[in-house]
């Protein structure tokens, strides 16, 4: 059974600050969850309290699967000035080995009007060594996520997965990958075999949402038996998060997808 991870700014928000959804988690029967932003620079919610966070995650045994790199940088926008991203990815790297966390998920910004395309990816390709050396020997690893244009993030640089994996090869570090999302994904039209077959061993994590709507699997258009058949066939075996917006009590609302992830 693949290791499914609730996102906790999203689900188990009836319990409570983060650590008592950590604890509702693990009590729901998660042995795993993940987040956005560690501080809450860049989540909507309240500021993370991390030691009562970390308490929580040895208390239960629960893993920590992924976390948001802060700030969300716009590495392409004049004067690309990126300092800030490199000062607070020692922060988050910190954090992360704190929590047990392996790895932090980070993105591209919006892209520039005045660079073409294959600039702004090869712009990617020089950040993101210059990143991974700087962490080099840390243990964690960096997961590039593209994201859909259509709803949720217009005016996003990578919107396609092929791009990602474009930047991801350019890397070339065994700690960088690509962040798949089944949700973005299928947002964006594209055909999860063919991006899987062409990303191969570069995806480094899963996350998922039903589409349209972004709710838990059975909510959207989605069918979820063949969604992780693909995944299965794919040779990914590493933790799918669950970052749906619940229509339902999270308890509720994750039933179906541990049940066609148990059978995967």
């Amino acid at each position: 059974m693949y290791q499914l991870a609730p996102n906790i700014e999203l689900l188990f928000t009836e319990a409570g600050d983060y650590h008592d959804r950590v604890r509702a988690a693990a009590a729901a029967g998660f042995d795993a969850v993940e987040m956005w932003g560690p501080t809450g620079v860049d989540a909507p919610s309240t500021p993370k309290d991390l030691p009562a966070l970390k308490a929580a995650l040895q208390e239960t045994g629960v893993q920590l699967t992924a976390q948001l790199a802060e700030p969300r940088t716009q590495f392409m926008i004049p004067p690309w000035d990126h300092s800030e991203f490199f000062r607070k990815l020692d922060e988050g790297v910190e954090i992360a080995r704190d929590l047990g966390c392996p790895r932090i998920v980070v993105g591209s910004g919006t892209g520039f009007g005045g660079w073409k395309r294959q600039v702004q990816l090869d712009k990617l390709v020089e950040i993101y060594r210059k990143a991974i050396a700087q962490i080099d020997g840390s243990g964690i690893g960096l997961v590039l996520e593209p994201v859909n244009v259509r709803v949720d993030h217009p005016g996003s640089l990578l919107d396609r997965t092929a791009e990602a994996v474009y930047v991801a090869r350019g890397v070339a570090s065994p700690h960088f990958g690509v962040l798949y999302d089944i949700y973005h994904s299928a947002v964006e039209g594209e055909d999860m075999e063919a991006e899987l077959a062409n990303a191969g061993d570069l995806i480094h994590y899963v996350q998922l949402a039903d589409a349209p709507g972004r709710g838990e699997p059975g909510t959207g258009a989605l069918d979820w038996d063949d969604r992780f058949r693909l995944l299965r066939d794919s040779g990914y075996d590493g933790p799918v998060g669950l970052e749906y917006y619940p229509t339902t009590a999270s308890e509720a609302s994750v039933s179906r997808v541990v049940e066609i992830a148990r059978a995967a």
